[in-house]
């Protein structure tokens, strides 16, 4: 995914980052448990298009929570959920692409959508993921 971007490219981050709440050290344990939990929600519900679709969105909203890498977290946390989605015969999310507005419109739109899960409110990230 990043080439010849970045040497440390697939390496956890090594340093706290104020765009998480966890320390560097816990990176490892979350990933394996975000995976573990995934797992779990997709094993234990319907395979309903709209249940795939909240478990696809947790686990993006998690993975960019944890933010295991020192730089492409976003990127990576989409490609990651396009990719889930895609091994439970479901279409890659369209992350706002539909909106006709700015790269720089759009992606405030997604972060503040990624801040209202924070809150516990995925409303927004639901509504960005397929508009």
């Amino acid at each position: 995914m990043f080439g010849e971007t970045w040497l440390w490219a697939g390496t956890y981050r090594t340093s706290d980052k104020n765009i998480s709440p966890y320390r560097w050290t816990q990176v490892p344990e979350l990933m394996e448990n975000l995976v573990a939990n995934t797992r779990a929600r997709y094993e234990s519900r319907d395979k309903s298009s709209a249940v795939l679709d909240d478990i696809a969105l947790r686990f993006h909203h998690e993975l960019v929570h944890i933010h295991p890498w020192p730089n492409g977290n976003g990127r990576h946390a989409r490609l990651a959920t396009d990719l889930l989605l895609r091994s439970w015969g479901r279409p890659p999310f369209t992350w706002g692409s539909s909106a006709s507005e700015s790269g720089a419109d759009l992606r405030a739109r997604y972060i503040a959508a990624l801040q209202h899960a924070d809150a516990g409110d995925y409303s927004l990230l639901r509504q960005f993921v397929r508009g």
